[in-house]
């Protein structure tokens, strides 16, 4: 069953952008709220031009890595604890030109599964995720994938996220 909530979503210190109701699940379905999707990166690699954003992970994994607003704070707190210089690209999905699809994890580029963990086939699912392994998320959870750039036109904010004083990040209240 899917239940609802009130959204609202602050951006780039403007004021608020809209107000709407976001998709909640429960009794262990996941709900897609498709209005925004967000992306982490460091302040030193953000750069959108009239090509948009192909970060690495593009060319290495064929796809850009996002979390809903629902999971991005998970999401850096296990890929990008402690770290000072992140940035939120909150993405507006309509305007995306390139194949978006909801997917489970797959580990950041450059990383690779923990020791043990390969089965004895030698094969790798195409997550590159073993069942009971560190990378292994919620069973059933689904991450939007895109396969292309981030347009330029599809980015509605991008916004400092900083940890808090422990190393672990949260969304501030003012965002969502």
């Amino acid at each position: 069953m899917v239940g609802s909530v009130e959204l609202r979503l602050w951006l780039s210190g403007c004021g608020w952008m809209g107000e709407g109701r976001m998709d909640v699940a429960d009794d262990g379905e996941q709900a897609r709220d498709e209005r925004v999707i967000c992306h982490l990166v460091g302040r030193s690699a953000w750069s959108v031009g009239a090509a948009g954003y192909r970060p690495a992970s593009l060319g290495t994994e064929g796809f850009i890595h996002f979390s809903t607003p629902a999971q991005v704070a998970a999401t850096a707190n296990r890929f990008y604890a402690g770290r000072e210089d992140l940035l939120l690209v909150v993405v507006d999905p309509k305007r995306l030109t390139g194949p978006l699809r909801w997917e489970p994890p797959a580990p950041p580029a450059g990383t690779a599964p923990s020791a043990g963990t390969v089965p004895p086939s030698g094969i790798m699912p195409p997550s590159g995720i073993m069942p009971g392994s560190a990378d292994e998320s919620v069973a059933g959870e689904l991450f939007p994938h895109l396969y292309g750039p981030i347009d330029a036109g599809a980015v509605a904010a991008v916004v400092p996220f900083p940890p808090g004083p422990d190393g672990t990040f949260s969304v501030p209240s003012t965002l969502w």
